[in-house]
Order: C-alpha cells, then structure tokens, then sequence
C-alpha cells in the first residue's frame, strides 16, 4: 500500500475537528484530568452526559503519575477499594485500612474508563477565562492552545458552553480563581480561595470529600482544587479522597442538570 503524506495529515485534521466541534457545546465541561475529574467524567458520561475534559498538559493523570516522591505507588484507604474494583486495578494490602496500587496502572484505567464510557478528552488546552450570563452564573468556558500560552503570544481564544462546569486543576483550583479575580464581589465558596494547609493527612482525605460542591452558580469544585478552596490540609500520596470526591462531583453535577431541567 502506498502512503499519502497529505492524507495522513487530512485524517488527523478532519478527524480531530469533528470531534472537537461536537465539544463546544456540552452539558458538563470538565477542566483538569486528575483522578476525581477522571471518575467524575466516567460516571457522568455512563449515565448519557455529553461530557468532555480539558486537560492542560501533554498527559493526563495530574500527580498520579509520580506516586510518592517518584516511587509509583499510591495508597488507598479501604473505602475507595470498591472503585479500584471497579476498573479492575490491582492492589494489594500492605497492613490493615493500607492499600497498595500501581499509580501507573491506575492512571491508565482511570483514563480508559472515562473515554470507554464515552468521554471526550482533549490536552495541550488551556483554560483561560470563563463565560458568563444573567447573575454571572457559569454557563461555559474559554480556552486556548497551553503552546500559546507557554510561549506568551496574544493570541484570541476560543469558548465552549457547558450547563456545568468541574474545576479539577488540583492545588491551583484555576478556574474559581478565575472566578474570583474577575467577576467583582464573587465568593468562591464560604469565604473565597484561600488555599490549602501544610499535610495532614487524616484530615485532608476527610475535607476533600467534604468540600467538594458546588461553590459558585455552574462552577462544581472537586479533588485538590476543593481542597485549596475549602482551606483544608493536603494528604500527600493517598488517593481515596481524590476518587470518592470524582464520585460525588458527579452525582452533584447531574442533580444540577436535572434541575435545570425542571
């Protein structure tokens, strides 16, 4: 078979648009592919969302990749187990409530999960701002090339509309500091971004379920991002919190979309 250099190229391109076309309109836009953005994706698009997920860098996985300090391990309290069962992760038990997975094995069925269940998922894009309407509700967001933004051109973005939108962009919650910086009197939250505290652990795999909600109208907060906009602790290398919070965003997300319905 004789190759085409342009078709090569009109296969990637058309393609790509396509797909791309169909994400500028969605129910639920999801900004950061961590792990609870990841759960979150697959349970909203199981349950016939159109969902799709932006991740900035290159991979997706937030820290997963990187386990503890380089170490490709992560630990998973026993209440998460049930959602590593889930996606057939493997672990094992390292001592009573303690358990151990692959962070790459869990990286890479996290992802297969989401895009299985018919999830879309796009990198190397940067979300910069967010869309607006009456009461300065959410309604989408706005995003551009991260080469753009890393090689510090101006160039004009482009927008997507979404009923609801998940920050999942870990310690830097990018999105509800957005919110916060440009829209004037917005609270994200209780008390606004305030940002996370040193490690504890215990406490931290606690508030990152506890905290993930909805902190502003359209703008759902889930995994680190809840975190650092509730002021809670970070845990470090335990991932259970990370998953339960990608759950429950999820269920928040679609009693939202069927209020909106209503």
């Amino acid at each position: 078979m004789a190759l085409d250099e342009v078709k090569i190229t009109r296969a990637i391109v058309e393609s790509y648009l396509e797909s791309f076309l169909k994400c500028t309109d969605v129910d639920v836009a999801l900004v950061g592919a961590g792990p609870a953005n990841l759960v979150a994706a697959k349970r909203l698009a199981e349950a016939d969302v159109r969902v799709v997920l932006f991740e900035k860098r290159l991979s997706v996985g937030g820290g997963l990749w990187g386990g503890g300090m380089m170490f490709p391990r992560i630990v998973v309290q026993k209440e998460a187990c049930r959602i590593l069962d889930e996606y057939s992760i493997w672990y094992r038990e390292f001592e009573e409530g303690y358990y151990v997975a692959d962070s790459i094995e869990v990286v890479a069925k996290l992802t297969a999960g989401a895009i299985d269940a018919g999830a879309e998922l796009i990198n190397l894009v940067t979300v910069e701002d967010v869309m607006i309407r009456e009461g300065d509700r959410i309604v989408g967001l706005v995003i551009n090339w991260t080469a753009a933004e890393m090689a510090g051109i101006h160039v004009d973005p482009l927008a997507i509309r979404a009923r609801v939108v998940i920050d999942g962009t870990g310690h830097d919650a990018a999105v509800c500091r957005v919110v916060q910086k440009k829209i004037p009197g917005a609270i994200v939250g209780e008390s606004g971004v305030i940002g996370e505290k040193p490690m504890w652990a215990e406490l931290g795999e606690k508030i990152v379920v506890d905290a993930t909600r909805e902190v502003y109208p359209g703008l759902i907060v889930a995994g680190m991002a809840a975190t650092t906009v509730a002021a809670g602790p970070r845990m470090g290398p335990i991932f259970g919190g990370m998953l339960l919070s990608g759950e429950k965003a999820a269920s928040i997300a679609l009693e939202k979309l069927a209020q909106s319905v209503e």
